[in-house]
């Protein structure tokens, strides 16, 4: 796959970035040098290797989950410059 100067030019006007006309060249070559090595990441043998989220090794910390403190809104809605039916009043934003 090859980018052109009308792609560079589409996908600055889709990703709302302004170009000069003198920075559109440079932009052709960067993209497709990316491109390239995207493509040459395709070439890896990558079967049998199983799925990474991160380089260490790492187990989350796991516990019940079970509710610790409920029932408790009348408690919460105290501080609430305005609230009704346990929902915190705030003004309207959008008309």
């Amino acid at each position: 796959m090859s980018v052109d100067k009308k792609t560079v030019r589409h996908i600055a006007r889709l990703a709302r970035i302004a170009l000069k006309d003198e920075q559109v060249e440079p932009m052709v070559n960067e993209l497709n040098n990316i491109l390239a090595w995207v493509q040459q990441l395709e070439e890896v043998d990558v079967a049998g290797v199983p799925p990474l989220t991160s380089v260490v090794e790492q187990r989350l910390k796991m516990r019940d989950d079970v509710v610790t403190e409920g029932g408790q809104a009348d408690a919460l809605m105290a501080n609430a410059p305005q609230s009704e039916e346990n929902f915190f009043v705030v003004p309207r934003v959008v008309e």
